[in-house]
């Protein structure tokens, strides 16, 4: 059996569609299509049904889901125990890093790849519920999270703390330290990241604690187009600040969030138990860049 094929197939699923399983793997649609295709006759039967714009799995399609995690993830292991018997000289390592936080995984990769360049650094950019689903689904060995309150499901490093702000047209904005409320954002139109992004259930999780069902005009992957948004006045955001300061202060500006104010943990995470070396080395670099007395502090990047 074809491990990339059986890849390709898993991806869809998880991105119930073809198009957006393409965007993530870097390949053409055609490609994932023969690629399941060559599966499905091989299995004999069909192993997704397509509904409008999402697949549905058939009842073999779900054995072949359940059981292919597995062998992936056995033949992940199997690659990082082959790499460390040359301790780490070759070998794979994957990361999940936000398209939010680059900045923050940027000096650390370079680090990483100056000592150990004969590993083969796979980078995948999703939102931080994605990247969560995929350390628990062991198809990531680490990644950068964000987290509100304490997890037990995974182990995690803190990098930076980060609180979220209001973001607005930089004319509609006269005092920058003047805080806003959830309630506030009752009457105002909201964009938002999309579904995979963990800033998007908590926008949609505050505003119904303070009693309203939020006015959503558009919703988007990109932080950039999201400021580009609030700029034309189609709506405010709800951003981190370390985003926030990457926006021209000519155009956007930002007040406090509060009732409640909420501080978020920008974290490294991974699964309890077993790490490669590669990963290990991968850990270590991150906390000689963001040491831990300084990972406590609202910073935005090392250079």
């Amino acid at each position: 059996m074809d491990l990339r094929a059986l890849r390709y197939f898993i991806e869809v699923v998880r991105q119930n569609g073809f198009t957006r399983a393409a965007e993530t793997l870097h390949v053409t649609q055609p490609t994932i299509s023969k690629m399941v295709k060559a599966l499905e006759d091989e299995l004999g039967g069909p192993l997704l049904l397509r509904e409008g714009r999402g697949v549905q799995l058939t009842d073999a399609g779900q054995v072949v889901h359940d059981r292919g995690l597995e062998m992936l993830e056995q033949a992940r292991l199997l690659r990082q125990q082959v790499a460390e018997v040359d301790d780490i000289t070759r070998g794979e390592l994957s990361v999940g890093i936000m398209p939010t936080a680059g900045h923050y995984m940027a000096p650390v990769i370079a680090r990483f790849q100056q000592r150990f360049p004969g590993v083969n650094l796979q980078v995948n950019e999703q939102g931080a519920r994605a990247h969560y689903q995929m350390i628990q689904e062991g198809q990531l060995d680490l990644a950068l999270g964000l987290f509100d309150a304490p997890d037990p499901a995974v182990e995690r490093y803190t990098v930076a703390r980060q609180s979220t702000r209001v973001v607005l047209p930089a004319h509609r904005v006269i005092d920058p330290n003047l805080p806003m409320r959830w309630q506030d954002l009752r009457e105002l139109p909201l964009v938002l990241y999309t579904s995979d992004f963990a800033l998007h259930e908590h926008v949609l999780q505050q505003c119904a604690a303070a009693g309203f069902t939020p006015r959503v005009t558009l919703q988007t992957r990109y932080w950039d187009f999201i400021g580009h948004l609030v700029a034309a006045d189609v709506g405010v955001a709800v951003m981190f600040e370390h985003v926030i300061a990457q926006y021209d202060p000519q155009r956007v500006a930002s007040r406090p969030l509060v009732g409640p104010a909420i501080t978020w943990d920008v974290a490294l995470m991974w699964r309890p138990g077993y790490l490669s070396r590669a990963a290990r080395a991968w850990l270590d670099c991150v906390r000689e860049v963001y040491p831990p007395a300084e990972a406590h502090a609202p910073v935005t990047s090392k250079t």
